[in-house]
């Protein structure tokens, strides 16, 4: 009963080999979050910069969404915590809050 079984050995490389999708995934929602956050139209006529912010904003849920799909399949959700997917869902929050009020 003192060694560890098989199991418990393989978790911490799954571990890092899944959290390098959820990781990248996070970043490019950052990214578009930030743009999304950053972009100021010139006035009410920027339709341009409207549509930015609304495309930066749907990039961002859509890049949360995935990590969210991904953390949610049971082989994911086994070895890595809730909290992995928060920074995503957070970024995701913060840019609907952004779309909804005047994006």
């Amino acid at each position: 009963m003192t060694n560890p079984s098989p199991v418990d050995d393989d978790r911490g490389c799954l571990r890092l080999v899944l959290a390098v999708p959820l990781f990248l995934l996070t970043v490019i929602a950052a990214y578009f979050c930030w743009t999304a956050l950053t972009i100021r139209p010139s006035g009410p006529w920027d339709d341009d910069a409207y549509t930015g912010i609304i495309l930066s904003c749907v990039l961002t849920m859509g890049a949360a969404g995935a990590a969210a799909v991904l953390w949610v399949l049971p082989p994911v959700r086994r070895v890595m915590r809730w909290w992995c997917i928060g920074p995503a869902l957070l970024l995701a929050v913060v840019t609907s809050v952004r779309w909804g009020m005047g994006g």
